[in-house]
């Protein structure tokens, strides 16, 4: 199992790479090359980069991902792809995405990308709080408890 994670706007990362250090379980960063660092590698951590298109994070980690893993994402186009190849998907405010909710943040989605193309104004995000990370944390932990 490998935790692959959707990281350029990921505020998680680090809870991530703490909690799957405990469990032993490897994590791959797939970022843009526009968030090139020379940070040093973590141990059980690999970064990915990438071209800086669109969808170009989420092909790679569709590429690499396999049943089983977990992948971590806001993306809900990527959540879909990863819930039909058998991948468990996590959102970074301590949710995960099923086959019971997909359709819905999917549908909800387009009727927001539509309203704003006909000049409506939408709510975006609420901004990711203290909380949201407490969630995350004990979301990610009990995934790993569950699939070891």
């Amino acid at each position: 199992m490998n935790v692959y994670v959707d990281a350029d706007a990921c505020p998680v990362k680090k809870t991530i790479t703490s909690v799957a250090r405990e469990f032993n379980v490897p994590v791959i960063l797939v970022k843009s090359f526009s968030h090139f660092s020379h940070d040093n590698e973590q141990p059980g951590v690999e970064t990915i980069y990438v071209d800086t298109g669109a969808e170009a994070a989420d092909y790679r980690i569709m590429k690499l991902a396999n049943q089983g893993d977990i992948i971590v994402t806001q993306d809900y186009g990527l959540a879909s792809l990863g819930l039909s190849k058998g991948c468990t998907v996590l959102h970074h405010k301590g949710f995960t995405y099923t086959n019971q909710n997909i359709d819905h943040l999917l549908q909800t989605r387009h009727m927001n990308a539509m309203a704003r193309k006909s000049g409506k104004r939408t709510k975006g995000p609420k901004a990711f709080s203290h909380e949201d990370e407490l969630k995350f944390h004990d979301l990610f932990r009990k995934t790993l408890e569950e699939t070891r």
